[in-house]
């Protein structure tokens, strides 16, 4: 059996090598990422990982590894910032207080069978000065990135507080993702 990473993200090809998995292949999965309306981020990333997997063709002998990540402040999504006053923005409202990153991971295997956990890991920042949050904001890592900021980067700096996975905050939990790919026959090394 083949697998099929549905995610272009180099973090989550990194995560997986963590675990001794190499997919097979890379797909990109076209789908409306917006927030229903007062959809809460648990259930949006659930819903986003399995269209994600589901969305990918695949051959009769692969299965689709999916997920998708977000940071929570409350019921409030903070996707990928636009620019960077946005950027400004998530940082302002993260500094100081602690915040939800749920990921939802799907693997579809050659069952067709649609497989589906979601990860809660809770962060807690410092209170981030006016400087600290320009010094974050002009080195560029934040963007392009859920909360607008990357754990596995300057930001790690920020946190003084972590209860659940570090792995889901990078952008896949891999507990999580490890039993979905065992349960779906997946050799793992």
């Amino acid at each position: 059996m083949k697998l099929v990473l549905a995610s272009t993200s180099p973090r989550r090809r990194e995560l997986l090598a963590r675990i001794g998995v190499t997919p097979a292949r890379i797909a990109s999965p076209d789908i409306d990422e917006t927030p229903l309306p007062r959809e809460l981020p648990r259930d949006y990333v659930a819903r986003l990982a399995q269209g994600k997997a589901l969305a990918v063709e695949r051959a009769a002998d692969e299965a689709v590894l999916a997920g998708d990540t977000t940071v929570a402040v409350g019921r409030r999504i903070l996707e990928k910032p636009v620019d960077e006053a946005d950027l400004r923005r998530m940082l302002s409202l993260l500094s100081g207080r602690r915040h939800h990153v749920w990921s939802g991971v799907c693997v579809v295997g050659v069952d067709n069978k649609p497989r589906l956990r979601v990860a809660d890991t809770i962060v807690a920042f410092k209170v981030l000065s006016a400087a600290e949050i320009d010094w974050y904001v002009e080195c560029g890592e934040g963007m392009g990135k859920a909360g607008g900021y990357a754990i596995q980067g300057r930001a790690e700096s920020f946190v003084r507080f972590l209860s659940g996975s570090h792995s889901n905050v990078v952008g896949l939990p891999l507990f999580e993702t490890r039993t979905l790919l065992t349960s779906a026959g997946i050799p793992l090394g």
